[in-house]
């Protein structure tokens, strides 16, 4: 009788995992187009809300239709967690945080009493903007993007050092070049206009008025036309190569091992990228098949 009982949980955990984790069955698809619409839902009555005429006007509403859509996170958030065997790998996972980010704000308000608490409160709902990023779940490219950043970080972070040690130089010498009486008061203040100079966004709450200072100030701002391509096309080959590495363009065509890999999620550890066909997890070898 146990035997039948842990069976049947059996089945209806790994039933609901399928929905919710993957997104090649129907059940999965709908599960996600529906999660989609509620979440922007959701957020374009965070904007609303924000309005001071219509929140005044239409406050209660917003309340009620701001617990639907909590309670509905909740039950997402409970399903998430019971119908995987190791719940903490999705507890302290990055989608796990914004998940619960995302749902807790209206909970805390009944940790809050009296009016000194109304302003605490009111911040901690705007916490309910997480569930924007909820999106890039259910985003077929937001993976391959963030594999790129994640990538490109190395680069990224070199680039941004030698752009943080021209802003130091150039703004050190516009300092000794302009002085005090053109606003450039102190080092960090010409280090400040150098940055923002390089960035292109040119505030103009300081600016050069000597001849040498403003020939330094058109190089630092044509170098700054080329600075910004430098980021973007770091990301952008790192995102074709890992276009590619899906496609299996880096994989001999006439391969017969290789797989395409799906959405499928292993319901013990919590690993993705399963090859199609798989039977078993590429990480801990549980079954992956109903």
């Amino acid at each position: 009788m146990n035997t039948d009982k842990q069976h049947s949980s059996s089945k209806w955990r790994r039933k609901v995992h399928e929905v919710i984790y993957e997104a090649d069955t129907p059940a999965g698809k709908l599960f996600d187009v529906v999660l989609l619409i509620i979440i922007i839902i959701s957020l374009v009555l965070v904007m609303m809300e924000s309005v001071p005429s219509l929140g005044a006007k239409y406050a209660e509403e917003f309340i009620l239709a701001e617990w639907i859509i909590t309670i509905f996170f909740t039950m997402e958030y409970i399903l998430r967690i019971v119908s995987i065997n190791k719940p903490t790998k999705y507890l302290f996972s990055f989608y796990g945080i914004i998940d619960f980010l995302s749902t807790i704000p209206l909970y805390l308000t009944f940790f809050f009493g009296g009016l000194n608490a109304l302003l605490a409160v009111r911040s901690l709902r705007l916490l309910r903007v997480f569930r924007i990023l909820k999106i890039t779940r259910y985003i077929g490219e937001a993976d391959k993007l963030t594999k790129a950043i994640k990538s490109s970080g190395p680069k990224i972070a070199v680039f941004l050092f030698a752009v943080l040690v021209v802003s130091i130089i150039m703004g050190t010498v516009m300092y000794l070049v302009e002085g005090p009486e053109s606003g450039f008061v102190s080092i960090p203040v010409s280090i400040y206009w150098c940055i923002v100079t390089l960035t292109t966004v040119g505030f103009g709450d300081i600016a050069p008025v000597t001849p040498l200072g403003q020939f330094l100030a058109t190089i630092i701002m044509i170098m700054g036309y080329g600075i910004i391509a430098v980021p973007t096309g770091i990301v952008s080959a790192e995102y074709s190569q890992s276009k590619k590495s899906d496609k299996g363009e880096d994989t001999p065509p006439k391969d017969p091992n290789y797989r395409q890999v799906n959405t499928q999620i292993c319901q013990n550890c919590h690993s993705e990228k399963h090859q199609d066909g798989s039977h078993f997890c590429h990480n801990c070898g549980y079954s992956l098949d109903d």
